[in-house]
């Protein structure tokens, strides 16, 4: 079964302005998008949710495989003009969006190539909407602004001006962000920051249970 568009996003230019990106709307094809909303995995809170530590099944699970599989990979190489041989990937899961998120940052010089995709039934909220930006001090000096759902695809090439953030928001907000990477080390300290992380809230979240 076939998840995402690659026609559309072989046809939708790259962006060179401020650095390299491009967003594909609805590239969850859209007769697929209900069964992997459905499918999503419950997460125990705010931040970065690694694989390893979630329920991945179903039409979730195929998603994900075709994400990291090798027409994605060799659909991204194409695009940005980057050889991606030997790069490792790694997924983080979000479900909900805390109102100190969304700070404008580039991303780590261990990241190559950012891959978010959003997974909410629609967005009514003027924050949590990310911005391609020109600078990292002006969040209103945007490029363009993604829609944070129905599986919308935004891609970007990392570098030292990748500059990206969104106005405060609270609340439930699905993405998976997916990267290639420098080295398996990156994936492996990365990974394991974030488990750690998962773990402590799912902690959290049963003591408050047996307290409440």
């Amino acid at each position: 079964m076939t998840y995402l568009d690659f026609d559309a996003l072989e046809q939708m230019p790259l962006k060179r302005d401020p650095y390299e990106w491009l967003i594909v709307e609805n590239f969850i094809l859209p007769q697929q998008f209900g069964d992997v909303s459905a499918d999503f995995p419950k997460v125990p809170g705010p931040g970065s949710h690694p694989p390893a530590e979630l329920s991945i099944e179903g039409h979730f699970a195929g998603l994900m495989d075709e994400l990291q599989g090798d027409a994605f990979r060799s659909a991204i190489e194409k695009k940005f003009e980057i050889d991606l041989t030997g790069r490792p990937t790694m997924y983080t899961v979000r479900g909900f969006v805390r109102s100190r998120d969304g700070e404008i940052h580039t991303d780590s010089k261990t990241k190559l190539i950012t891959v978010l995709l959003y997974m909410n039934e629609g967005w009514e909220s003027d924050g949590g909407r990310l911005r391609i930006l020109r600078s990292g001090t002006d969040l209103e000096d945007k490029v363009a602004e993604v829609p944070p759902y129905g599986g919308t695809l935004l891609a970007f090439k990392r570098s030292d001006n990748s500059w990206h953030g969104h106005k405060p928001h609270e609340g439930p907000r699905r993405a998976i962000q997916l990267n290639w990477v420098t080295s398996q080390d990156v994936v492996d300290r990365e990974q394991s920051r974030h488990r750690f992380s998962t773990r402590m809230k799912k902690l959290t979240n049963t003591l408050l249970r047996r307290t409440g």
